[in-house]
């Protein structure tokens, strides 16, 4: 029996120095520690010896037990010790090599303008105020003068969502919004997106827009003319050209629309200003009685001017981009340009 503990020996530790892998010192273990294992078998046997013979035997057999659990543990210990290395080295960093830059972030450029636009009013103690895109009937265009019958609105070319839901068309339903919150004087801006159907090179479906309005005693289109060149001459420069041609809207009489020279083609003429030398950028005029009338405001006492702007147009003109849908594509060597005008 001595002699089978010594060959057990030997054959145990010349198995182990060979093994690789953790699941294989875990197979030794069940061969030789395992309920039916070898040296298990040799311990039942004991009970078949003489009493001198299970002490020799017994004790031998103990210590090989003892010895093989911490063979096997510490081989184990190694081999996991030897995967971790490894592992080190294959992904290990090479602390001499230069870092890698983060890549800055930029604002998008309707962002950029749009916030441009909000800081030149808020100098002039415009307030911003915030309403719904998916609007109501009634703030969309009944309350702006634009009942169901006018031709108006057949020029919005509105999404319907139900016979009295709709996304709105522009930034005004915030002109209602506001009146009926509030009373005069009241100096608001009203920045957000608006929805049309129609899509080319230089309108999309989705769009930005703000809207401004100021109501107060004895406002005139004076108040309006004068606010809106601060403006303009503030965003394009005091050189820029602008004229004032007259117009129609709904809600404001009497109303003109706002041209800036084209910085594309410098005035010469070009397909974003369909050749004309000039672009549209806002329409403005003072606010129409019956919008007053329909919020109760006394339209005997108060006066007030509104207008409204597309935001991608003016940003179109500002970075002298030829195509609205540029905008929209996510293209990050586009959108790269204008990391430089981040504040």
């Amino acid at each position: 029996m001595k002699k089978k503990l010594e060959e057990l020996q030997k054959e145990f530790l010349k198995k182990i120095k060979s093994l690789k892998k953790v699941e294989e010192v875990e197979a030794l273990r069940v061969k030789y520690l395992g309920r039916k294992g070898e040296l298990t078998n040799v311990l039942k046997s004991l009970k078949e010896l003489s009493d001198d013979e299970k002490r020799t035997v017994g004790k031998k057999a103990n210590e090989l037990k003892k010895l093989f659990a911490e063979k096997i543990e510490s081989t184990i210990k190694e081999l996991k010790e030897r995967k971790i290395a490894e592992s080190e080295t294959k992904t290990a960093i090479d602390i001499t090599l230069p870092g890698r830059r983060f890549q800055r972030g930029s604002f998008h450029p309707v962002t950029i303008i749009m916030g441009e636009i909000m800081d030149i009013f808020a100098t002039m103690g415009f307030e911003i105020e915030d309403g719904p895109e998916v609007e109501e009937d009634y703030y969309n265009f009944e309350a702006l003068n634009i009942p169901a019958d006018h031709p108006a609105r057949d020029m919005q070319d509105t999404f319907y969502i139900s016979d009295d839901i709709l996304l709105r068309t522009h930034t005004s339903p915030v002109q209602i919004r506001t009146y009926l919150k509030k009373k005069p004087p009241i100096k608001i801006l009203a920045p957000g997106k608006v929805f049309r159907r129609d899509a080319d090179i230089s309108h999309t479906p989705m769009f930005h827009q703000i809207e401004g309005f100021y109501v107060d005693e004895e406002v005139s289109f004076a108040d309006l003319k004068g606010t809106l060149e601060v403006f303009i001459h503030k965003l394009f420069g005091k050189n820029a050209n602008i004229r004032f041609r007259p117009s129609f809207f709904p809600f404001t009489e009497p109303s003109a629309e706002v041209d800036v020279e084209c910085v594309i083609c410098g005035g010469k003429g070009c397909r974003v200003c369909k050749n004309s030398g000039w672009i549209e950028i806002l329409g403005c005029g003072m606010v129409h009685p019956n919008v007053f009338e329909a919020v109760n405001y006394d339209i005997n006492k108060y006066t007030g001017f509104a207008f409204g702007m597309g935001i991608e147009r003016i940003a179109m003109i500002k970075f002298g981009i030829d195509d609205i849908r540029l905008f929209y594509e996510n293209d990050l060597r586009f959108l790269k340009q204008f990391k430089a005008r981040m504040k």
